[in-house]
């Protein structure tokens, strides 16, 4: 198997000799993301961000296409623009340090603030350190957070890009959400439970990339983010902490791109075969998880100025490495109804996904639509006593410069069917340490909502969002696989949450972010936070 692999890696590096250019992926957080969505909801500029992280090549040569059309832009957009080049332009920039030694607390050739750089004809790093503190008070909870960390990337040659992100992060005092099991907020893998009133965790991105011509190819770990969403993504969102992954964008044509991505996920289930005693009594017995992967492949097609159609199919699978999924254009669920002889015992949890999205054909608004199919039945679709529509829907409008520059207006409704990401094999079900790989919000539920969003001045961002969420009951397996009809949306006991949230962060110098925010649910009671970041 493990020559297997390296033929295929080998294969693809010889297909892909011709450089184009360093990738380094971005943080999916980042406020550039949202600058270059909405410049391109405006029909300024195409930008293709369905799939997240991005790479700072494609974002800075987005803010060139921004430069060239320099004259559409109202003087925010100006401002923020010039903010943008001036952290994304390092990767452009020439000026090597005096025989690539590094330079320590100043600006380096661009004008962006550094902690530590480096750059030589063949190479560059830069360092800065990550930090972050805040307090959050409010009903029946009253604690701080900080974190430390280290943010480094850099460039080798003409054709690798590398990264590492890595932030230690502590919550300390009364009402955190130890489990981060209630919000769109990114689960946690907690590192330790001696101390209730603590609770510490870590975060880590990382990974290496190899440009080419038209494309590139990376393995590392961070979030892989597919569709569109206001508050989550059906398809795939960074509910769930991150994983292992080696992914591969491809430009087949200037109207086609090609994406495919094989990650390797926790399962949280215990091998019995494989764990075993060690036979000393401080750890009496090792531990082994049951291995579980998912592989994911999608086409984006450009059907016409500013509306992109885009389909894939994914695939969770357990117990053992399969080469079958590390090719990209295997039809996956084809593949495994043949390896595992068409039964359920033995195969795998598929998926198919589209979305839809049109910017600016009608002016400055961005239309989308995202859909994700668990398990359906075509011969009896529109049999309400036969049909196993497992799937989930997202639809939403985004109108910006309307009625004032720079205010956009959102509406978003999503739907998720009963028993959507779950599975009769319980180290298949569409989740990573058992967060949803998709939305947040789960299956059997559904949630609208509204948002004003604006930017007052350059780089202060400001947010007012109601959202109402309805949620039925979990059901068993034997109600999702057996029991016919199926039961309807919504069905057993009902919950209703709705949220009124206000935030504001401003940006006040490259990777300096101070932020806060006030939340009100009728369940939970008002959340107020106050708090800054550096580095991230």
């Amino acid at each position: 198997m493990k020559k297997i692999v390296l033929l295929f890696s080998i294969f693809l590096l010889a297909v892909f000799s011709t450089i184009k250019a360093q990738e380094v992926y971005e943080n999916h957080h980042s406020e550039v993301y949202n600058y270059l969505a909405r410049i391109a909801q405006k029909g300024i500029i195409r930008f293709d961000d369905q799939i997240r992280p991005l790479s700072r090549t494609y974002i800075l040569n987005s803010l060139d296409s921004v430069s060239a059309k320099s004259s559409s832009l109202n003087s925010i957009e100006k401002n923020e623009l010039a903010f943008y080049l001036q952290e994304y332009n390092a990767l452009r920039s020439n000026q090597a340090t005096e025989n690539g030694h590094p330079i320590f607390l100043k600006k380096d050739a661009v004008g962006r603030w550094r902690m530590i750089y480096a750059k030589s004809n063949s190479a560059s790093l830069f360092f800065d350190p990550v930090i972050t503190g805040g307090q959050v008070s409010g009903s029946n909870k009253n604690y701080t957070y900080r974190s430390t960390g280290i943010h480094l990337w850099g460039t080798i040659g003409k054709h690798i890009g590398f990264q590492m992100e890595y932030n230690d992060i502590l919550e300390k005092g009364a009402g955190f959400d130890s489990l981060k099991l209630n919000g769109s907020e990114t689960g946690i893998i907690r590192k330790s439970v001696s101390n209730v009133k603590d609770l510490n965790y870590n975060e880590i991105r990382g990974s290496i990339n190899y440009g080419f011509k038209n494309g590139s190819i990376a393995v590392g770990q961070d979030h892989l983010l597919y569709g569109y969403g206001e508050n989550g993504r059906i398809i795939l969102s960074d509910k769930a902490p991150n994983y292992p992954f080696i992914r591969l964008d491809y430009q087949v044509f200037s109207w086609m791109h090609f994406n495919y991505s094989h990650t390797w996920l926790n399962s949280n289930i215990i091998d019995s075969n494989l764990s075993y005693n060690t036979g000393n009594p401080v750890v009496f017995k090792r531990e082994a998880y049951i291995p579980k992967y998912m592989a994911t492949h999608s086409l984006q097609i450009n059907v016409k100025k500013g509306l992109d159609l885009s389909i894939g199919e994914s695939i969770v699978y357990s117990d053992k490495l399969n080469i079958g999924y590390l090719f990209p254009i295997m039809p996956f669920k084809i593949y495994d109804n043949q390896i595992n002889n068409n039964t359920l015992e033995t195969g795998s949890n598929s998926q198919l996904f589209l979305t839809i999205s049109s910017r600016n054909q009608i002016k400055n608004t961005h239309l989308y639509s995202n859909l994700f199919i668990d398990e359906i039945r075509l011969s009896t679709l529109f049999n309400p006593k036969k049909s196993r529509n497992q799937l989930g829907y997202s639809f939403g409008a985004n109108i910006t410069d309307f009625p004032i520059h720079y205010l956009s207006l959102i509406a978003e409704y999503t739907r998720i069917n009963p028993f959507v990401y779950n599975n009769v094999i319980p180290t298949q079900t569409y989740t990573n340490h058992n967060y949803y790989l998709g939305d947040w919000m789960g299956n059997n539920g559904d949630r609208l909502i509204l948002a004003l969003k604006y930017t007052p001045i350059p780089k202060l961002k400001l947010m007012a969002r109601y959202q109402t969420i309805r949620k039925g009951s979990a059901g068993t397996i034997v109600d999702q696989y057996i029991l016919e009809p199926q039961p309807p949306f919504l069905f057993g006991t009902i919950t209703t949450k709705n949220e009124l949230n206000f935030s504001a962060k401003y940006e006040v110098m490259n990777g300096l972010l101070l932020n806060g925010y006030y939340s009100k649910w009728n369940d939970i009671g008002t959340t107020f936070s106050l708090g800054l970041s550096y580095g991230l």
